[in-house]
């Protein structure tokens, strides 16, 4: 499941480094071991975001937390859904954002390729997640490489946007500053979406990054999908609850 050679080569040192390290050959093991004791592991392709979005197009880099949970929804890259999948509850709060702040005619199209194909970065604190067990592989290693990447990206000098999402993210924000431009708000979840003091719904990201990139030279990204029809933002829930992304 952990293939440095499936990645773009940008990539590479990093993941090998921490393949070499302790957390990274105990979370092999672990992987290892769960697969073999017959759990269902997703996505297929934990690295799939390091090989659409090579690092030296790195522009913008959106934190998740872990991978959704449910049977075809995850499928390597943060909040987004394969073609086809019923929209979960926090993307469909993400394109609600994006029709309030640039227009964005919200689709029903989950994917989120045509960002990572534009130098978007959309990736997990936690790479693997079980079936129906959320947050099942936190704490099994994939933190320190989530950690590694984002210093690395961090010490690379060509401005870039770090969108950090809930208490999560946040939580990694430590060395992350000038060059580069860090916007911070809650989760998308209905759970906390519209809550204060940060609400998702009303950040801004998405026009406050093309401003940044267009100001440094770093051009736009085309956030808006062609086709789209309308999605309204989810509800907050009765009770609480979580939803990984």
């Amino acid at each position: 499941m952990i293939d440095p050679a499936t990645v773009a080569t940008g990539w590479r040192p990093s993941l090998e480094a921490f393949l070499a390290s302790d957390d990274g050959r105990r979370l092999a093991q672990f992987l290892d071991e769960r697969r073999s004791a017959g759990a269902a592991v997703y996505p297929p392709q934990p690295l799939r975001a390091l090989t659409l979005t090579p690092f030296e197009r790195v522009r913008v880099v959106i934190l998740g937390q872990d991978p959704y949970h449910g049977a075809g929804q995850a499928h390597g890259l943060a909040f987004s859904v394969p073609s086809g999948t019923p929209l979960p509850p926090s993307l469909r709060n993400i394109f609600a954002e994006l029709q309030r702040d640039l227009g964005c005619p919200p689709g029903r199209d989950g994917s989120l390729e045509h960002w990572a194909g534009q130098g978007v970065l959309l990736i997990n604190a936690v790479f693997t997640v079980e079936d129906s067990r959320p947050g099942a592989h936190a704490g099994c290693g994939w933190e320190t490489l989530t950690a590694g990447l984002l210093r690395t990206l961090a010490e690379d000098a060509r401005p870039k946007v770090f969108m950090l999402w809930g208490a999560q993210a946040q939580a990694r924000r430590a060395g992350l500053g000038p060059p580069h431009l860090v916007l911070t708000a809650n989760h998308p979840s209905p759970l906390s979406a519209r809550r204060g003091p940060a609400p998702f719904l009303g950040c801004g990201h998405f026009s406050q990054a093309n401003a940044f990139l267009r100001e440094h030279g770093r051009g736009v990204i085309e956030w808006c999908r062609p086709g789209g029809a309308d999605v309204r933002p989810v509800p907050l829930p009765s009770r609480l609850g979580s939803e990984p992304a």
